[in-house]
């Protein structure tokens, strides 16, 4: 796995850009994770309830129909799906909450682009007694009525954004002008693999569980590692939980599918490793979507999860150095996925995970019968249902 240095930098990106009120807070939440995560009774805590409460190990499932049909690898799927509240995120957010309780810390704010975070978030804080507040983008609560309605049934009071596009980037903004303001009894549960440092570590930290696991089911079925790994990347913290573990393992070749959105030639895409330039954004240095005068360009793409302009700081280090590859899915390509999947094995997907399978539908048909697949179901699609209803049937806008 590989590690920062000890300013959170991921080679040139990462770091931490805040303002000085910032900084010491920063810095002592960075001392009291990384004294944590070495201590038995954390560790020991954090796996009871992954596994009690979450439902860990989340299976690892041989996709055989899949597999006939597209006639090329064995294709496996990681059905973090399968979590309690449907998605990764739960995986970080217990960690954290966990970490926050022990802070002495009594109230909790997050941001969400697809609502999932902000469901887990919401959860965690009824099971900790913490009070919870969710910022989202109005857009994307008009695009995630269900996971609104959960988070409020959760107890969580959800704060409609509408600066900007009212998507996850204005989220994230509020969310980290809020944490300024009240940092004292307040904890901000960053929801991906960005953000300034300890941010992107703390969320890798607690979503490497899905590579540690795919890991040993893998070897179990196989006797032996995937040739690819696949996941969706926006923020990124599925596709790092996924990757991480497999950072050392050269003969794994790992594939980040980003959302082209409406196609790359239009500015309604969030393909930010694809398209986008070295920059700073809301504290930390990353791959950025960036106008000719380096201003921050809006991000678009059918799945909420993933309208982001920026991109975890280890994502952008893994593309400069080559360890890792990333494509592009149009929203079209992502609902065909959706909708294939499906069908065909019975599994509707969440659209973010849908951009994941739809690398999956190019690439298995290119490979040998005797190569692995490993491609990562982040989240089901429970809470798309209505926006691809709403698509299939001409409305989309």
């Amino acid at each position: 796995m590989y590690q920062p240095n000890e300013e959170g930098f991921y080679g040139e990106f990462g770091g931490s850009f805040v303002p000085p009120e910032l900084e010491d807070v920063l810095k002592s939440l960075k001392k009291d994770f990384y004294e944590l995560r070495e201590k038995d009774d954390f560790k020991d805590e954090l796996a009871m309830y992954l596994k009690d409460y979450v439902g860990r190990p989340s299976p690892l499932y041989y996709a055989e129909k899949m597999t006939r049909e597209l006639g090329g690898a064995k294709i496996y799927l990681k059905r973090e799906d399968l979590n309690h509240t449907g998605s990764h995120k739960i995986n970080n957010t217990v960690g954290q909450a966990l970490l926050a309780k022990r802070l002495g810390k009594t109230r909790i704010i997050a941001e969400t682009g697809a609502g999932q975070h902000g469901v887990a978030t919401a959860t965690v804080c009824a099971l900790f007694g913490m009070k919870c507040t969710i910022y989202m983008g109005a857009e994307d609560i008009r695009r995630q009525e269900l996971n609104v309605f959960r988070m409020k049934i959760l107890g969580a009071e959800v704060v409609p954004v509408t600066r900007g596009t009212a998507t996850l980037k204005e989220a994230v903004d509020v969310a980290l002008e809020e944490f300024v303001a009240h940092h004292t009894d307040t904890y901000y549960m960053l929801g991906s693999a960005v953000g300034p440092d300890p941010y992107p570590e703390m969320v890798k930290y607690f979503q490497s569980i899905i590579g540690r696991e795919v890991r040993q089911q893998i070897m179990e079925k196989e006797g032996k590692l995937p040739d690819y790994l696949v996941a969706c990347v926006g923020g990124g913290s599925n596709s790092i939980g996924l990757f991480a573990d497999f950072y050392e393992d050269s003969s794994v070749q790992m594939i980040g599918a980003e959302p082209a959105g409406l196609g790359l030639s239009t500015c309604k895409h969030a393909a930010t490793l694809s398209a986008g330039k070295p920059g700073i954004i809301q504290g930390f240095k990353c791959y950025l979507l960036q106008e000719d005068n380096g201003e921050v360009m809006e991000a678009y793409s059918v799945a909420a999860g993933l309208d982001y302009p920026g991109v975890g700081p280890e994502h952008s280090f893994y593309k400069d150095s080559g360890r890792a590859q990333y494509v592009t899915i149009t929203d079209q390509e992502a609902i065909d996925a959706f909708l294939y999947l499906s069908k065909t094995e019975g599994i509707i997907p969440a659209l973010e995970s849908s951009h994941a399978i739809a690398e999956v539908l190019k690439l298995a048909p290119t490979l040998s019968k005797e190569q692995i697949i490993v491609c990562n179901v982040s989240g089901r699609g429970d809470k798309d249902a209505s926006e691809v209803f709403r698509i299939l049937n001409g409305k989309l806008s």
